[in-house]
């Protein structure tokens, strides 16, 4: 099935500048900014600037540059945040969410670095 993009959701709306946000970084393909409701001291979204919906869907279609420059982009919002496990910094959560079971709220695909605080176990198994 293929990927369906959506070009109202909020992501989309902010790359196209209807709605303000408050950036960490931009370059050619991609746009950290911080998150409106944070869930740590640190909580920043990074986003491809092309129409991709999920992880998968990034990872299959996106360009060679878009890919390069997004894992990138992350890497430089760590060290900005001072989060780097490996030179210091006490580590960081890189989350992304797709579809229904795993609970994603914008269909656009986006990771979410959060630092500044332990930040718990990803899963507690019962």
């Amino acid at each position: 099935m293929p990927y369906v993009y959506d070009d109202t959701n909020i992501f989309a709306r902010i790359l196209r500048g209807e709605i303000p946000n408050k950036t960490v970084l931009e370059t050619e393909h991609t746009l950290a900014f911080a998150d409106i409701a944070p869930k740590a001291p640190v909580h920043v979204l990074v986003i491809p600037k092309g129409p991709y919906v999920t992880y998968d869907h990034f990872c299959a279609e996106a360009s060679a540059a878009e890919i390069v420059d997004f894992a990138r982009t992350v890497s430089e919002v760590v060290k900005l945040s001072g989060a780097e496990a490996h030179s210091g910094g006490k580590g960081f959560r890189a989350i992304t969410n797709a579809g229904e079971h795993g609970v994603q709220e914008v269909p656009h695909f986006h990771m979410h670095i959060l630092a500044g605080r332990p930040i718990g176990r990803m899963i507690d198994f019962d």
